[in-house]
């Protein structure tokens, strides 16, 4: 697990320091520019960051199932080959589709400007922009991603599916909660990185606006990564126990201070 949380991490660090410092960049110096090889790296590296991650929270649901549902193959199923050759392909997948989709997306002409109405490069903004006809040769790479992110998606599910079974057999309380400490950071994170990201792509048109279109590339692009290692790390007592004492010591200098106000 610990192993999955390092790549998830990296992946996390990588996609919000592919967009955020940029866009800090531009709101300091009041520009919105950046160079068409500068927006095709970016769009690239965002690309490929994301559904790197996407896949491996796949393979992450993998290694749930495996450690609840098959405890006693855990060292056989999951080895250390096994976890490097898994996060590989998570890695190799999120680069061969991240290339494919760049290289199409940045072959159209761009037919009705240059100015992406977004704080980075994202892609459908791009697609926006590019001519109707030339758009014909995107839906087959956008057919490929949605094919892979549905597989995903379902394995997840099923993965959980057998989870929740295996757990309603567990006839101790104590089996339970340590059965869902295991599998809440994992699913709370899933959950926020898919309804986001599914809302950010699959809105009504009628509802988009560019104050929305921010607002919901915000949540999708930086909320998740900011978050994932936030909710992970709440299964750690010593950080539980830390953040509880930075809490409690707040209370006090507050009211120290409302004190000697009176």
């Amino acid at each position: 697990m610990y192993f999955f949380l390092l790549n998830l991490s990296v992946l996390d660090l990588g996609s919000i320091s592919t967009t955020v410092p940029k866009a800090m960049a531009n709101s300091l110096w009041d520009t919105r520019a950046i160079s068409y090889p500068g927006g095709a790296a970016q769009a690239f590296l965002f690309l490929f960051l994301i559904s790197a991650e996407y896949y491996l929270l796949t393979v992450m649901a993998y290694d749930r199932y495996v450690a609840i549902c098959k405890p006693l193959h855990y060292g056989t199923l999951l080895g250390s080959r096994a976890c490097v050759h898994m996060a590989a392909a998570a890695w190799g997948s999120g680069f061969l589709y991240a290339v494919l989709h760049t290289v199409s997306t940045f072959s159209l002409p761009l037919c009705q400007g240059n100015a992406v109405d977004q704080f980075f490069c994202e892609i459908p903004q791009i697609l926006k922009l590019s001519c109707s006809d030339a758009y014909l040769r995107e839906v087959g790479v956008l057919a490929v991603g949605v094919c892979y992110t549905f597989g995903c998606f379902v394995f997840i599910v099923l993965s959980y599916g057998q989870i929740f079974r295996a757990v309603l057999r567990i006839p101790s309380e104590q089996g339970w909660h340590k059965t869902f400490s295991m599998c809440l950071p994992h699913l709370a994170v899933v959950s926020l990185f898919i309804s986001t990201g599914i809302f950010a792509y699959l809105k009504p048109p009628s509802i988009s606006s560019p104050s929305l279109d921010l607002l919901v590339a915000v949540l999708y692009s930086v909320v998740p990564p900011a978050l994932n290692s936030l909710i992970y790390s709440m299964r750690n007592q010593e950080i539980n126990d830390a953040l509880r004492q930075l809490i409690t010591g707040c209370f006090s200098v507050g009211r120290n201070c409302l004190l000697s106000s009176a």
